[in-house]
């Protein structure tokens, strides 16, 4: 595998994206050559990926140019890249194109229907046709983009692309992004708090519904229910406004509130919680949740979306069940023995899913 050659496109370098692709390249086994951009400004970034891709390339050498597979995101216009590298001396046309899905545009109603963002959806699209192989990180996001794709190409009548939805079916699969635990599996933590301590790990964004959980906690709080409170997960300039009255009603609770840049400090905190919760109303994967579990919270999940994937019925809760549901769970024993967090996350370590990465890369 050492004297393979993996060019990673990445145009969207943050978050669960760079995550993912660090611990590929540690456990590949491959020589890579990473291409990337920060992560901001999304929309300009698919636009533009493909020429910017090209440009690139132009700065290597033709021998530097060889690679036996190229990985992107789907940020990656890889259909209108593929037809810019036929002009480009050295490039191999044999070379593989694999493209890894950790979300799609389909799955965003609200921008979907926003007639002027429906190219994106259409990137989404054409890049997965364009591609040799695709992969999805659950069930759920490919579910959910075939589900798009077939919806959108009803609207083409007499082209006669609907079959195409087939295609892509054929040569995706479902591959979970590998997740590395090595520092929470190291961090030792003395638990000062006799109380439950609820984690909420998550972007601070509406998608993942931060409402519902603060409107949860203030009326537990309300019912004489005994709980501590840990929140991180990154904000913007524009997060909801219920951070900051959550901020000041549940003030006595509160353990940490806030971003925490450092991975240590991170883990640190997640080892002090005993219950992670989710209310997402979009979620791919579930790769904060996971690392919570990791460091002993017993997880409380919405039964929708990726989640049902990932873990049995007896941690997930249905619609409009929160409160009671999180009550039942403050009121017992809710922590995570060594045993039962292991058995919940290790299938997802890279240690136990590259080898399904070296395949979908490299085989046949």
């Amino acid at each position: 595998m050492k004297d393979k050659r993996l060019l990673i496109l990445e145009p969207y370098w943050g978050g669960s994206h760079s995550q993912f692709l660090v611990g590929l390249q540690q456990h590949i086994g491959a020589q890579c050559q990473v291409m990337s951009l920060p992560a901001r400004n999304w929309k300009m970034r698919m636009q533009l990926s493909a020429p910017w891709a090209l440009v690139c390339l132009r700065k290597l050498s033709p021998e530097q140019r060889r690679f036996d597979t190229v990985l992107c995101s789907t940020f990656m216009d890889v259909a209108v890249l593929r037809s810019l590298l036929t002009t480009l001396s050295g490039w191999n046309s044999t070379t593989r194109f694999c493209t890894y899905f950790h979300e799609n545009q389909f799955a965003y109603p609200e921008q979907f229907g926003q007639g002027g963002n429906r190219q994106f959806a259409a990137i989404n699209y054409t890049t997965a046709l364009a591609s040799d192989r695709v992969a999805f990180n659950s069930r759920y996001n490919l579910e959910t983009f075939l589900d798009g794709c077939n919806h959108y190409l009803k609207k083409s009548g007499e082209m006669g692309v609907q079959a195409t939805s087939k295609e892509i079916q054929g040569k995706s699969k479902i591959l979970s992004p590998g997740l590395d635990f090595s520092l929470i599996d190291q961090v030792s933590v003395l638990r000062e708090q006799r109380s439950p301590v609820i984690v909420w790990n998550h972007r601070w964004e509406h998608d993942k519904n931060p409402e519902e959980l603060f409107v949860a906690l203030i009326e537990l709080k309300r019912q004489g229910l005994d709980f501590q409170l840990i929140v991180l997960g990154q904000g913007f300039s524009s997060e909801p406004q219920c951070f900051k009255e959550a901020r000041i009603l549940l003030a006595d609770r509160i353990l940490h509130f806030g971003y925490v840049p450092s991975r240590q400090d991170y883990a640190e905190l997640l080892k002090k919680g005993t219950i992670v919760v989710s209310t997402a109303r979009h979620e791919f994967f579930g790769i904060a949740v996971l690392e919570a579990v990791r460091a002993g919270c017993r997880p409380l999940l919405p039964d929708r979306l990726a989640y049902p994937e990932l873990f049995e019925r007896q941690y997930l809760y249905s619609e409009n069940s929160l409160i009671e549901s999180l009550g039942r769970l403050l009121r017992n024993d809710s922590g995570l023995d060594s045993d039962e967090l292991m058995q919940l996350t290790e299938r997802f370590s890279w240690p136990v899913v590259r080898q399904d990465y070296k395949e979908w890369l490299f085989g046949a």
